[in-house]
């Protein structure tokens, strides 16, 4: 269900302390969306190791004087290409064939 780096461990104040932001400051993100940790059954969110990284991602573009509407369109942007490179990955992958081609340089088109 989760790989290493997408399992929910981190309770607020670590996942703050990780990302050397404010939990408040998490607490902002999670409401716009920037980031989305799980919740457990008291409502309580913890922040997995992926999360943390897309945390201190957004705290750089922030810090670069991006703005929060503009870190959303980067993060949408960057997802995006992932999904194209994972769909264009599969599309080679099905086009490559291991069929034996023979080639006879005395055969020339045309002739």
């Amino acid at each position: 269900m989760f790989s290493d780096d997408t399992i929910p461990v981190y309770a607020i104040s670590v996942a703050a302390q990780l990302s050397g932001l404010h939990p408040q400051t998490l607490r902002q993100y999670d409401k716009l969306g920037l980031v989305s940790p799980q919740r457990t059954n008291g409502r309580n969110r913890l922040y997995s190791a992926r999360d943390i990284a897309r945390l201190q991602e957004v705290a750089d573009l922030s810090a670069a004087g991006v703005s929060l509407e503009g870190i959303r369109r980067v993060l949408d942007l960057q997802a995006e290409v992932e999904r194209l490179r994972d769909e264009l990955e599969g599309y080679v992958a099905e086009k490559r064939s291991t069929a034996l081609v023979l080639w006879n340089p005395s055969r020339r088109r045309g002739a």
